[in-house]
């Protein structure tokens, strides 16, 4: 079935449920936005010709279909790093909360196993590539206020992330709609193929006779998801006529795959037509409610709120020169995209599923706890501080993260001048909400970063000649002597009390021993103070410490920590 099928006239069932909003199909963002890895191995030519056999010999291995990392080495001719890589990959984008692999600890993933359906599904994706930003109408004016050797390839070559907000970005850099649409009309391309790697065939009919069982069908819910909270809220097949009235106590009758084939065709050409009529109105100079930028916000308020897709995604877009805090009750979903923010301090203190951090300089972000995925692209001078699962970085440079997170932190792409750090904060609920998401305070890998390649595969834009097969540029480790905690201030730190009164994430010796130290210039400033000093030499003392404590804010980046005190 590596040839696509043709669908026959879609069932008027399925053209009038999609009409109601609820009943909308749409793709399932989290594997095509944290579930891409930029591993050569994994994009195949063929992805069908490669995946059908693969799934034979994996299911012969192991009779529960579940694989582990050694099986995912030898079968894929991987190391064992990445095998692994691939087991907690697949689990941060898994569209069961209930499946095993997402409910293991992370000690024991490997023993759990993916399950082969799932894994043949997220190794065909891989080959998907991301939607190319238009282009920017003042191309040629842009590229004369930026240098062309900038860290960042293709259309961002000529733009810093500082200028995509000046520049009114929100024209050429893709809309959440836009990038929809792309998702869906790769699943229109590929569904048959899709299909063919969960068919099985009829027994005696050979492969010319396709069938899915309503379990194989289920695994469709990793890549498409229907209404406003999607296949999460139910079984996909709740949806789906041939399996919708079927008794929970007997096993449902196979569907042929043709028939699934088209009535999901049916289903994404009503999904596509929707959008087409949402992008028509802005494409005529009415801008959609879903993509309008956030406004400016006060310094630490948390009253005007980012605006939400009608799928739970809360956005924070444009903060230039201010502080932003947002709580769980500001939040419209699990997900949160911060894009185009500059020279601003922003907290968002509550349990998240993902994160992405996106075209953002000279600003600080604290993210609270996120228990599956932080994507972090295309930022310059950004300090970013979070307890998460697992955190990509792509495409930055100069950017220092403070992190307690349980898996290796991935380097992908055209990085230059990173720094990571241990984790350096907390807010009074900050123990409840890693609790609620499931991150383990005991397992802190901040320091053991996973460069992958220098060119990410999955992205349509240009890139270096030469440098396909270079691997990412690492991230070094901050210098204890550098180590400071950050504040967040009391009256940002939450809606209630919590019970965190310190880090919980341990921190290694060094840096420990460079927390006494700076503990010590307490006692300085006390002996500094009892002095016996006249007036006039206590001033200039005191003048000369303001100045070098000046100095060292602007140098250490920590003057972004008093865009909250300003009340501006």
């Amino acid at each position: 079935m590596s040839e696509p099928i043709e669908p026959s006239t879609s069932s008027s069932s399925a053209t009038a449920a999609a009409k109601d909003p609820a009943f909308l199909i749409h793709p399932r963002r989290e594997p095509f936005e944290h579930g891409l890895l930029s591993i050569p191995k994994l994009i195949f030519a063929d992805p069908t010709q490669t995946l059908i056999p693969l799934k034979h010999k994996l299911i012969e291995q192991s009779p529960n279909h579940r694989v582990n990392a050694a099986a995912i080495s030898e079968s894929l001719q991987i190391s064992i790093d990445l095998a692994r890589l691939v087991l907690d990959t697949l689990a941060s984008v898994l569209h069961l909360e209930s499946d095993p692999l997402v409910l293991a600890k992370p000690d024991v993933i490997d023993e759990v196993g993916a399950d082969v359906h799932d894994l043949v599904l997220f190794l065909y994706i891989q080959s998907y590539k991301k939607l190319l930003p238009r282009t920017h109408k003042d191309s040629a004016a842009v590229a004369d206020v930026w240098p062309s050797t900038s860290a960042f390839d293709g259309y961002l070559s000529a733009l810093s992330p500082l200028q995509l907000v000046r520049s009114n970005s929100r024209r050429f850099v893709p809309s959440q709609a836009d990038e929809e649409a792309h998702q869906l009309s790769y699943l229109q391309k590929h569904l048959a193929n899709l299909i063919s790697l969960l068919a099985e065939p009829v027994e005696g009919e050979g492969e010319e006779s396709l069938v899915l069982t309503m379990e194989r069908f289920e695994h469709l819910g990793f890549l498409i998801q229907f209404g406003d909270k999607g296949s999460e809220s139910g079984q996909l097949s709740q949806y789906a006529p041939f399996f919708a009235n079927s008794d929970p106590d007997m096993p449902a009758v196979p569907v042929p795959a043709s028939q699934v084939h088209e009535w999901v065709l049916s289903n994404i050409a009503s999904a596509l037509e929707n959008i087409s009529e949402r992008i028509s109105p802005k494409e005529n100079g009415m801008p959609s409610s879903s993509d309008q930028d956030v406004p400016m916000a006060d310094a630490c308020t948390s009253s005007t709120k980012g605006s939400t897709s009608v799928r739970g995604s809360s956005f924070i877009e444009g903060i230039s020169k201010s502080s932003l805090v947002r709580h769980a009750s500001d939040l419209k979903g699990p997900s949160v995209k911060v894009l185009n923010c500059h020279d601003s301090v922003i907290y968002i203190l509550a349990p998240l599923r993902y994160a992405t951090v996106y075209g953002c300089s000279d600003a600080t972000i604290v993210l609270g706890a996120v228990g599956k995925a932080v994507r972090i692209e295309h930022c310059e001078r950004v300090h970013v501080i979070t307890a998460a699962n697992r955190i990509c970085i792509a495409n930055c440079r100069e950017c220092m993260f403070f992190l307690g997170v349980n898996q290796r932190p991935l380097i992908v792409g055209d990085n230059h001048k990173l720094q990571v750090a241990p984790y350096n904060t907390f807010y009074s609920q900050l123990g409840e909400h890693l609790c609620e998401v499931g991150i383990d305070a005991t397992i802190n890998r901040w320091g053991e970063p996973l460069p992958l390649g220098m060119v990410d595969p999955h992205d349509s834009l240009s890139h270096p000649a030469g440098v396909s097969d270079a691997q990412a540029e690492s991230a070094s480790c901050l210098d204890p002597d550098q180590f400071t905690n950050f504040l967040i201030p009391n009256w940002c730190g939450g809606e209630a009390h919590g019970s965190t009164k310190d880090n919980p994430f341990p921190l290694p010796e060094a840096y420990v021993e460079s927390q006494e130290r700076n503990k010590n210039l307490g006692e300085v400033k006390q002996l500094l103070r009892e002095a016996p000093l006249e007036d006039n030499k206590k001033r200039e003392l005191s003048t000369a410490l303001h100045v070098y404590f000046k100095d060292w804010l602007y140098a250490s980046g920590n003057i972004r920590q008093l865009y909250c005190l300003q009340g501006e």
